[in-house]
């Protein structure tokens, strides 16, 4: 049985992730959360209890504990998702990113180097760490351009700044050390169980409560958006049959402005609620002041995901949309606590 061992699984993409691997009586998981905020143990309601599943609440920064927790579960795999997300809350407080994102991962590096090196060479030859990162780090493109696996990294707020740390620090840590490790960049998620802070689900739940649909600026802003579970295949992919010190890209190709993405969500709510256009959803939008530093647009390149896995996404933005919306629709009991 595959031992793998989860940090942030209570977030998004790690209760994504884990509801898939726990599919499989082959491997055993261990999700190792803080249950900071948009941590929520009930978007793993549904694997508690299951054999193949564990659960531990601990800070991925406190090392002592983390290495026990680790030792004693003795993973074939770890993949690292703790991380703090949501470029506003890095505006208003950069602190907490810090700690999770780039110190929390600076301890994890040196624990799992420990953990490691101690490990029977059978073991060790097959030993994986794959650090889950963000194309934020690349910064922002013009109307024109696409980010690659060599693009240099320029981040330009504080969350992509410790996203980009910890990109390095894991490099650092393969190069100097050997320890194998392989990252992806992804793009923009959205799907079920997003936590109602970032559009997709915000402006979902805004337009379901008839309450004003907020977009900065004047909604231009170029998001490249990728289903959760595409992304979560990708993963899966990657630490499976990826090359040990390399990265990989992981995009969606569903390029929209913001304000294109909220038109969207409200011509598909207006269809499912049967609204009429006096009573349309669009009505609730509200422009904001921009907030500093907004990127302008991100594009990821996924060629190298694709030529060397076959991978190619599953959801175009329409069928993707219309499942997260239906989620959302289906499930107050999960938001509905959570609103903002």
């Amino acid at each position: 049985m595959q031992k793998i061992f989860v940090t942030g699984g209570s977030g998004f993409i790690g209760s994504t992730l884990i509801r898939e691997l726990v599919r499989s009586q082959d491997v055993f998981v261990l999700n190792y959360d803080l249950l900071t905020y948009a941590g929520r143990g009930d978007s793993l309601r549904e694997v508690v209890g299951l054999a193949n599943y564990r659960f531990v609440q601990g800070d991925v920064a406190d090392e002592s504990f983390l290495y026990g927790v680790l030792s004693d579960f003795e993973p074939d795999v770890v993949f690292h998702l703790a991380a703090e997300s949501h470029v506003d809350r890095s505006i208003d407080d950069a602190k907490p990113f810090l700690h999770s994102n780039v110190y929390g991962t600076f301890v994890l590096l040196n624990v799992l180097l420990r953990y490691w090196r101690r490990l029977p060479r059978a073991f060790s030859e097959r030993f994986r760490m794959l650090h889950i990162s963000t194309d934020e780090v690349y910064g922002s493109l013009g109307e024109s351009g696409i980010f690659t696996e060599e693009t240099k990294y320029a981040p330009r707020n504080p969350y992509s700044a410790t996203k980009a740390a910890a990109d390095h620090l894991v490099r650092a840590w393969f190069n100097t050390y050997g320890l194998p490790v392989l990252i992806t960049n992804c793009s923009n998620n959205y799907g079920p169980y997003q936590y109602p802070e970032k559009l997709i689900p915000k402006t979902i739940i805004a337009a379901i409560s008839n309450s004003p649909i907020t977009v900065y600026g004047n909604g231009e802003n170029i998001r490249d958006w990728l289903f959760v579970e595409d992304h979560v295949n990708a993963l899966l992919r990657v630490i499976s049959q990826g090359q040990i010190g390399e990265t990989y890209n992981v995009g969606g190709e569903n390029q929209l402005s913001v304000i294109e993405t909220v038109q969207t969500i409200c011509n598909t709510l207006d269809k499912k609620l049967k609204k009429q256009k006096n009573n349309s959803c669009s009505n609730l939008i509200k422009f904001v002041p921009n907030r500093p530093g907004n990127d302008f647009r991100y594009a990821v390149d996924v060629t190298k995901l694709r030529q060397t896995f076959g991978w190619q996404q599953k959801y175009n933005f329409t069928d993707g949309l219309e499942k997260t919306i239906d989620w959302y629709i289906n499930n107050e009991w999960w938001w509905k606590p959570l609103q903002i």
